[in-house]
């Protein structure tokens, strides 16, 4: 969240050396990144899940242990709150330049571009099926050959994809199917930070957009809930 909330403040606040104008070519390839190096820093640990979806969905796949899903949900969620709020201090003679408040939000959180409650909750699902569904599929096969040991040993997550094909995953997503809301794809990288935005004495922000708030929560749960079917 560090990096891939920082990328969205570098391409959208004022005076930045990316604010070329919003670029949704590079704010796709830094999340993808973003996402490369959390995996990369988590994958030995835990699997790096990094989203609550991804515990949910591999738990309803029978790969995850369901005890596991709390307190894994619970350090994802104080991990993005925290690295929105590292983003913040970073940009903060940015935030302060910057006049529009929207660009503050999108700092931190997603939006649609076209406000439709049911569509909206289509695309963060059919989103997440999409990383999901490709988690799921390399953890099936690391466990067909023969590597369910280790799996359990280091629980399945992201790692499983390894951690560039997950990047070229999140990047695939972004590209393709994140004009609608921004993709999300994971409720506590949207949650976190809006929690954050909400908190942190950021200069001149609007409010945090609690309405639009539940659908990349929800959303991404359904998508990895069907994933795992």
């Amino acid at each position: 969240v560090l990096i891939g909330d920082g990328v969205c403040a570098n391409a959208c606040l004022t005076a930045t050396k990316g604010n070329t104008g919003p670029n949704w070519l590079q704010i796709s390839t830094g999340w993808a990144l973003a996402v490369f190096v959390g995996v990369v820093c988590a994958s030995e640990a835990s699997g790096a899940h990094l989203n609550p979806a991804v515990s949910v969905g591999l738990a309803a796949a029978g790969v995850f242990d369901w005890q596991e899903v709390g307190p894994y949900i619970v350090a994802q969620m104080l991990g993005a709150f925290l690295g929105a709020v590292f983003m913040f201090v970073f940009y903060i003679q940015h935030f302060a330049k910057t006049q529009d408040p929207n660009s503050k939000l999108g700092s931190f959180c997603t939006a649609p571009s076209i406000h439709g409650a049911g569509h909206n909750l289509f695309s963060e699902a059919a989103a997440t099926f999409v990383l999901v569904f490709a988690v799921l599929m390399s953890a099936g096969a690391a466990l067909t050959m023969g590597e369910g040991e280790a799996a359990i040993e280091h629980p399945v997550g992201l790692g499983a994809v390894g951690a560039l094909p997950v990047a070229l995953v999140v990047f695939a997503i972004g590209i393709g199917l994140g004009g609608t809301t921004g993709y999300a794809i994971n409720p506590a990288r949207d949650l976190g930070p809006r929690i954050a935005h909400a908190i942190l004495p950021i200069p001149g922000k609007r409010d945090s957009d609690w309405g639009y708030a539940w659908i990349p929560v929800v959303g991404p749960i359904l998508g990895g809930g069907v994933a795992a079917v």
